[in-house]
């Protein structure tokens, strides 16, 4: 990997380097800037930090970057979407970039702690302790702890989203683990962020695109409010909204475990500087935004502070998810203030589905579902960034669904975009073996084993009488025992709005 020396501009607010360009022999590059009168020389030392696996790359693809030098104390809102992005998507704004990846990683969390081993009692929950959870994924460094796990009933007709162990005894007969809610608690990061950051992470599905036939593209009014042409897809409704009375796990639904952690957790941090960031992947991504709009809907983020109210803003960081709802539902989320950021790769098929036939690139969308009241109409939400595997000179030009659809690919892409028609370059160095962590997308070449991520022995231990068992794992608390008291307090929020609504 090319070593960088930068080149500061004593520009106020940003400094023009080299992104990370995969370049051959030592050579240095004059560039003559005729307008604002800068001439300076460039140095450029290739290394074999990759492992010697950078491909050697023509000089003409040598990216300069605008790297913002501003503090993210004080753009976060801006990073966050305040202004739709504008401006910071084409070129791609340094910070946004670090931070998109940063959620995205918060998501791929889900995956490398969840079992899916169906040989495992296990199977179906998450491998680690809360208390340990970033310890164990190597991100003890992101100053986040987590504040609880989210669980849903499988006990709904998505059969090939949910894991299931095949023995007899098992930790739950009903439930699957589906994320978790986290909070930044280190103070150097609070500083650095500018704020104290809410996370809530959805895990997508491990089989990939076999849960997109489970769709059964029918909209469904949620009720979150009083509106019935709000709507979204039934089956991620019911995946959000469904409990299982005899599950300790799901006695309460994934909505009401993560609606009753957000008030806790805003009423623990109350006066303080928040935000809330919703980040998932693939069928995670679809439930990120609709919990997104049901905080928004309800009111949950609207605060008091010292007698002045303001909203709490909530902002969406998906990557290669489906379409939720109707055009009513899209509409609805943008009158709530909810930002949403969705990360696509065009040769995903995902985010095409549902809503194949009538979706927000139909001109006369609003006439359908208006007037004729058109069943199978969806409308994505929020603001697309869309990327390109095949520019990438690191990865295989396949047309395996699989890959076009893996979030570490996603993250990858991220790492080599500047903006529409700018070369491919890696910004930040971002390993490319962890491509290959759950695929077979790099090329050859490089050597990285496919989908190599593996617990060692499959997670066996040897016991003191010198056999090899799978340990017992530590009972993981259901649901906090206040979980109830908060929901009654976002109850009585809600009736206030609704009742507010109906006054006016």
């Amino acid at each position: 990997m090319a070593s960088l020396n930068l080149l500061s501009l004593n520009h106020p607010k940003f400094t023009l380097h080299a992104a990370s360009c995969q370049l051959g022999p030592l050579r240095k590059y004059k560039l003559n800037q005729k307008s604002n009168n800068l001439n300076f020389q460039m140095s450029i030392k290739c290394s074999t930090s990759l492992s010697s696996l950078s491909p050697e790359v023509e000089e003409e693809s040598l990216v300069l970057e605008e790297e913002d030098e501003r503090p993210l104390s004080e753009i976060w809102k801006e990073i966050q979407g305040c202004h739709d992005w504008d401006g910071l998507l084409d070129p791609m704004n340094s910070h946004l970039r670090r931070e998109i990846i940063r959620y995205g990683e918060f998501a791929q969390a889900c995956y490398d702690s969840f079992d899916f081993d169906p040989h495992s009692k296990y199977c179906g929950s998450c491998k680690y302790q809360g208390a340990r959870f970033f310890e164990k994924l190597g991100m003890a460094d992101r100053g986040y702890q987590i504040s609880r796990y989210l669980y849903a009933t499988s006990d709904i007709n998505l059969p090939n989203f949910y894991q299931k162990s095949k023995l007899s005894s098992v930790w739950s007969t009903h439930a699957n683990w589906m994320g978790y809610v986290a909070v930044c608690t280190d103070e150097d990061e609070i500083k650095r962020l500018g704020r104290r950051d809410i996370v809530v992470s959805w895990r997508g599905t491990v089989t990939y695109l076999e849960w997109i036939y489970d769709l059964k593209d029918i909209l469904h009014s949620p009720n979150f409010t009083n509106d019935p042409s709000i709507k979204m897809e039934l089956g991620f409704y019911d995946l959000y909204t469904k409990k299982e009375d005899a599950c300790n796990f799901c006695s309460f639904s994934a909505r009401e475990q993560v609606l009753a952690e957000i008030k806790r957790l805003l009423d623990y941090y109350d006066g303080e500087e928040i935000s809330i960031t919703i980040t998932g992947h693939s069928l995670g991504a679809a439930l990120a935004i609709i919990t997104a709009y049901d905080i928004a809907e309800l009111g949950v983020n609207i605060v008091n502070d010292r007698r002045v109210t303001h909203k709490i803003p909530i902002t969406v960081y998906s990557f290669g998810g489906p379409r939720v709802g109707n055009l009513k539902f899209k509409e609805r989320c943008e009158e709530l203030g909810v930002k949403v950021l969705r990360v696509i790769n065009i040769h995903d098929k995902v985010p095409t589905v549902p809503g194949i036939f009538a979706n927000e690139k139909l001109q006369f969308q609003k006439y359908l579902e208006e007037t004729v009241s058109f069943p199978w109409s969806y409308a994505h939400v929020g603001v697309e960034l869309t990327l390109d595997h095949t520019h990438s000179p690191f990865l295989k030009p396949a047309s395996d669904l699989g890959c076009a659809h893996n979030l570490e690919a996603h993250l990858h892409l991220l790492d080599g975009y500047h903006g529409k028609g700018r070369r491919f370059c890696l910004a930040n160095k971002r390993d490319i073996a962890l491509v290959n962590k759950d695929s077979n997308f790099l090329k050859k070449e490089y050597g990285v084993p496919p989908h190599w991520r593996q617990d060692e022995n499959k997670g066996m231990v040897k016991n003191n009488d010198g056999r090899w068992v799978l340990p017992e794992r530590a009972r993981v608390e259901a649901h906090p025992h206040d979980i109830s008291y908060h929901l009654n307090k976002i109850l009585k929020i809600a009736t206030g709005s609704s009742q507010l609504k109906q006054a006016q």
